[in-house]
């Protein structure tokens, strides 16, 4: 009997290539922070307890150490150890914020209305910012934000079902998809453009204004390892809302 390959085994597509294994460490660490598991402060396994739980080289976890303090997430102390650094939310334009926080920390009622969840193809304008091609399926949810019962952001998300593929099945009911995906979703790269825009006709309406008034719109995308997790517009009244930042010249929030 021939021991040669057959011929659909020989056509069978190689399996995709697994996680580098720095790679792997730094997915771990980056998500128990995400998840609020590790919260600042705490203190990380040291190099030795990483090193017995993945069973790789000391040199290995250095280097994923060394690569989440450049991220800032984490910060060394020489002979101590690795800590979970201070959160630094600059702004809404230099990281992602939580507008539901925002807005209970005014002292005001937060409330999140979900209009749909649902499965779509990518139009040519999101599958360019998804780097996917024309008419690939894509996750798609659509918000509107209150702060005392009135809109202040119409939240129009595309997602990647790659990189979040049980995205739909989760109760929004509970944690807006923004959250979630902050939560259990690692990403090591944002962008933010914002432009001064007049909203549609249903957008006005979904936002309880006059079409003929301004709206500031922030479009917002993602990656982890280079590949885009989400794409979102999010538009708000400019009336009601003001997008801004301050901080010092070496890119650290000003105190207070």
């Amino acid at each position: 009997m021939s021991t040669h390959p057959s011929h659909s085994s020989r056509r069978r597509a190689a399996p995709a290539p697994a996680m580098a294994l720095y790679e792997q460490v730094k997915d771990f660490i980056a998500r128990r922070i995400q998840q609020g598991l590790w919260r600042t402060g705490d203190r990380l396994p040291s190099e030795n307890e990483l090193v017995s739980q993945f069973g790789i080289s000391r040199m290995t976890v250095n280097r994923a150490l060394r690569e989440l303090v450049q991220q800032g997430r984490i910060v060394r102390v020489a002979g101590v150890g690795s800590f979970v650094a201070e959160d630094r939310p600059q702004s809404t334009l230099l990281q992602i914020a939580n507008l539901a926080s925002e807005i209970r920390q005014r002292g005001h009622d937060y409330r999140c209305d979900l209009l749909a969840v649902e499965r779509v193809p990518a139009t040519l304008e999101v599958a360019a910012a998804l780097e996917l091609r024309t008419g690939a399926s894509v996750f798609h949810s659509l918000c509107i934000h209150r702060e005392d019962g009135v809109p202040v952001q119409l939240e129009d998300r595309h997602v990647n079902p790659r990189q979040v593929p049980g995205f739909a099945a989760q109760d929004f009911a509970r944690m807006p998809p923004s959250e979630y995906l902050v939560r259990n979703v690692p990403f090591d790269q944002i962008e933010h453009v914002v432009d001064a825009v007049m909203p549609g006709a249903r957008q006005a309406a979904l936002l309880e204004m006059s079409p003929q008034e301004p709206c500031l719109l922030l479009t917002r995308r993602t990656w982890s390892r280079a590949v885009p997790i989400t794409v979102v517009r999010c538009l708000h009244p400019a009336t009601r809302y003001r997008l801004g930042s301050r901080f010092r010249a070496d890119g650290n929030p000003l105190a207070g």
